[in-house]
């Protein structure tokens, strides 16, 4: 085993999680940013036994589709790290337990996270009830780290909130969509007029607008005005959602929190937890689809009879219950064994 897991066996780490005990949340995390395929392995192993632990346990009926993850995603410089500051005091002040993942972008020596986000965002070391990490995208597009669904699983695991901080994304990059309950989509004001705002394909998938630095006074009510426009052509034409909402906040002058965790919970309660357990069905679908691509490439998935066929079968074994990492570790093996 890894040193991270030396001295802990998978079972007794997935019960110092669900505890939110910082050291086995930190260890975890180092597992998951471990790219060796031992520790791969491990992880996998690991999303087992806590996805089946709060199936489990007593009174955990339906416990999967519990808590909430919300993606906060949009372009640089828009102020994703001191809104998800700002939301997660919020948040902690209304008694939830909130975990952070930030995606920074990597290091060009050390391949590590810069942790621009992590140093923006000032919090009490010892409040149990929050946990921040940053992860380097390791130069994976999308605005996420491929690391971040497992550390979203384990954060899940014993936080109420998950938030998902991406790197700044430009209009196509919409990899939060898979990982995310709810996604909310930061715009800057005088980012853009709304034919701008129409061309872009991250408009499609955000269930909440934000319009940050209210501050900025007209130039921020102009934007939220240009961006239900935009919602209400897109809906016309068959894209996006009618019923998104646009809200304003300043992160600088704390405004707009409240009503902001009020929406975040509105949608929550939207989805229900059919609705929840739907959409993390597709994203661990689109998860192993991506983990195996990745892995085998264009020439592997011709061999496993092409990407429909990985699809189909990777969809039987997560629907028959096997974990994402396993399903697609046992594509990957199998493809291994063949080449022999």
């Amino acid at each position: 085993m890894s040193a991270d897991l030396r001295t802990n066996t998978v079972s007794e780490l997935s019960r110092g999680i669900r505890a939110r005990d910082k050291t086995s949340i930190a260890r975890a995390l180092n597992t998951i940013e471990n790219r060796r395929s031992d520790a791969e392995r491990e992880v996998a192993a690991l999303l087992t036994v806590l996805a089946e632990d709060l199936a489990q346990g007593p009174g955990q009926a339906g416990k999967a589709a519990l808590g909430h993850r919300i993606g906060i995603t949009g372009p640089p410089g828009v102020g994703k790290s001191s809104l998800v500051a700002v939301l997660a005091r919020t948040l902690r002040e209304q008694g939830r337990t909130v975990g952070v993942v930030a995606v920074d972008p990597s290091s060009m020596r050390s391949g590590g996270a810069l942790l621009g986000d992590r140093a923006r965002m000032a919090f009490d070391p010892q409040d149990q009830g929050l946990f921040v990490r940053s992860l380097a995208t390791q130069g994976v597009f999308g605005g996420l780290a491929h690391a971040a669904y497992a550390a979203v699983e384990v954060l899940a695991a014993a936080y109420d909130l998950v938030l998902i901080e991406t790197v700044g994304v430009g209009q196509t990059e919409t990899a939060v969509a898979h990982v995310a309950d709810t996604v909310a989509l930061v715009v800057q004001p005088g980012s853009g007029d709304v034919l701008q705002f129409l061309k872009a394909g991250v408009m499609e998938i955000p269930d909440l607008l934000i319009v940050n630095k209210l501050d900025q006074g007209k130039t921020a009510s102009q934007a939220a005005s240009d961006l239900r426009v935009a919602l209400s052509t897109l809906h016309q034409i068959g894209a996006g959602q009618g019923d998104t909402q646009v809200l304003l906040t300043s992160a600088r002058d704390r405004i707009g929190f409240e009503e902001l965790a009020h929406a975040l919970h509105d949608h929550r309660m939207q989805l229900g937890n059919e609705g929840i357990l739907a959409r993390r069905s597709a994203g661990r679908l689109a998860w192993a689809i991506d983990f195996v691509t990745r892995r085998i490439g264009s020439v592997g998935l011709d061999t496993l009879g092409g990407g429909a066929a990985v699809h189909a079968e990777l969809a039987l074994a997560l629907a028959a219950g096997v974990s994402p990492l396993t399903a697609a570790h046992s594509l990957v093996d199998h493809l291994l064994v063949r080449r022999r």
